[in-house]
């Protein structure tokens, strides 16, 4: 079995599931190939660079387009935590505002019942 905290090792138990890593991963891949066809691409419409040049151009467009990628991922996953706990304290304030009104309520409604039920005995009395 292999340690969580090993480089390399699944985290499927920790953050998340061994599905989420996969589809990371399918989608890393997709986004490399991606990068490089546009890479050739570019390099197809440049047909004086040699053989090596081209193959560093595509190496530094791959790797640009892989660090803007990930830029922007890192941007939205940030983003997606700042708005989960604003929402997750908007909820705890929602939930004590509510909890407040029942017990104010539940309160009001035995004050009622006790009045009533002495009032009621003093009636009869």
């Amino acid at each position: 079995m292999t340690s969580p905290n090993r480089p390399g090792a699944p985290r499927g138990g920790q953050d998340g599931s061994l599905a989420n890593e996969v589809e990371g991963y399918l989608l890393l891949h997709a986004e490399l190939e991606q990068a490089q066809r546009e890479a050739e691409a570019l390099c197809a419409r440049l047909p004086w660079l040699t053989t090596g040049q081209a193959e560093d151009l595509t190496q530094h467009y791959t790797e640009q387009r892989l660090d803007l990628t990930r830029k922007a991922l890192q941007a939205t996953a940030d983003r997606a935590k700042r708005l989960r706990g604003e929402y997750e304290a908007r909820y705890r304030e929602l939930r004590r505002i509510l909890i407040r009104r029942h017990t104010v309520t539940a309160c009001f409604i035995l004050t009622c019942t006790g009045t009533a039920n002495t009032l009621a005995w003093y009636a009869t009395r």
